[in-house]
């Protein structure tokens, strides 16, 4: 039997406000289910992330909530040695250089 998830939603729609929001959500969905952490801790981490955003004057509007789940999953591979500081640093700079050399318009994607 296969398990399908639909996009969470609410009274306006889908609440992702962007494509990599959902990609993060689905891939702490697929982390967790394959066992690589709980989801209290999953939950810890994230706490934490929007502790310290809150702590740092984000007014918690909900605009920012994504940001603070991919911080948390950034921490939360490295914690659990899924991945590296550097991983993380090398694979945000190739996105980077990927979005800097595509044309307006076109979908950016990683060579």
């Amino acid at each position: 039997m296969r398990t399908f998830l639909l996009q969470p939603q609410d009274d306006n729609g889908p609440v992702f406000n962007e494509p990599w929001e959902a990609q993060a959500f689905a891939i702490v969905l697929a982390l967790h289910g394959a066992g690589k952490f709980s989801w209290s801790e999953w939950a810890d981490y994230l706490s934490e992330e929007i502790k310290i955003a809150q702590h740092s004057g984000d007014p918690d509007l909900g605009n920012t909530y994504y940001q603070h789940w991919l911080s948390a999953l950034e921490k939360i591979t490295v914690a659990k040695n899924l991945s590296t500081n550097n991983d993380i640093l090398n694979k945000t700079e190739q996105w980077r250089q990927a979005y800097l050399a595509t044309p307006h318009g076109q979908p950016i994607e990683l060579t």
